[in-house]
């Protein structure tokens, strides 16, 4: 069953959900400044993984993992990893409300990975509501190039590549839900952050090592940035494991995905991207459906 939130704890809530989309209109700007993926994935990561490791300290946070949490963190680490650059690499490509909306198809990966790996069926509500948020995704997206006057195929070679990085994005993310679910829920989720982003900047270091792919801000805006989408990440995650369980909200809530509509209006006002109307009426659809299927009594 669903319960009520207090009007603080939805406040919170919708400040993290305009953090979390202010994050990537940031990062849109650095990445507009030469500032590679890599690399915004690893100051994001880095700072927030400090962050809640500081947290962890002064709270004085017990730390246990048991044998199945060895074996499946790593694994969780590498998909956030994965996911991590995925999605960005869809916002640094795509107007940023469409990369979010169709990185929020996650739920319908979700419901994919559960029935495939653990072989739970997805509930009515969950299989009724897919037509309707691929309908929603197919207005946003202009699956057909109509809005954008170009026709599919000059459409979809401006937006393939971004649709793709973001629609991994969702699938890797998706799995890294279920196993956390199934595999580590009962590891605290301040130590899983901490842990996780730690793993994240690992393998992005790496990466960049290996592949020559850092690059920092040219300018003082690429600087702003960088800077503020990891100012708003880090402070989002904060917030999201320190204030809200005192709040009586326990770990993500439907509310916060209403995240690609800040991101639109932001984007809009900040980077003058805008996308047509029957684009935005598409936009609606998705958000309301994931809103739906995430407050759904159970």
């Amino acid at each position: 069953m669903t319960t009520r939130i207090s009007r603080t704890a939805f406040l919170t809530l919708l400040l993290i959900a305009v953090m979390m989309g202010g994050n990537h209109v940031a990062a849109r700007f650095a990445f507009n400044d030469s500032v590679s993926v890599i690399t915004a994935v690893i100051f994001r990561s880095g700072v927030t993984a400090i962050i809640i490791t500081l947290l962890l300290l002064k709270q004085k946070v017990r730390i246990q993992f048991s044998a199945r949490h060895k074996r499946v963190m790593p694994v969780i680490g590498v998909l956030v990893a994965i996911q991590s650059f995925c999605l960005y690499s869809a916002v640094a490509r795509l107007p940023i409300a469409l990369a979010l909306l169709a990185f929020n198809t996650y739920p319908l990966c979700s419901a994919f990975w559960a029935r495939v790996l653990y072989k739970h069926r997805a509930e009515p509500f969950v299989l009724k509501a897919m037509p309707v948020m691929l309908l929603g995704l197919a207005l946003a997206l202009d699956v057909f190039g109509a809005a954008s006057g170009l026709g599919a195929a000059a459409h979809w070679q401006q937006i393939g590549a971004g649709v793709g990085f973001a629609v991994a994005a969702a699938a890797t993310f998706a799995l890294a839900m279920i196993l956390t679910q199934h595999e580590a829920v009962d590891l605290d989720g301040r130590v899983r952050t901490a842990m996780t982003m730690g793993m994240v900047v690992v393998l992005a270091s790496v990466f960049a090592v290996v592949s020559g792919g850092w690059s920092l801000p040219r300018t003082a805006l690429g600087w702003w940035g960088l800077g503020g989408l990891t100012a708003l990440y880090g402070t989002a995650f904060t917030l999201m494991f320190s204030l809200l369980p005192k709040l009586g909200v326990v770990g993500n809530s439907a509310i916060m995905n209403i995240e690609p509509v800040f991101a639109l209006v932001l984007a809009w006002l900040l980077l003058g991207q805008a996308i047509a109307p029957i684009q935005v009426v598409g936009a609606l659809i998705v958000v309301s459906t994931v809103m739906v299927l995430g407050l759904r009594r159970r």
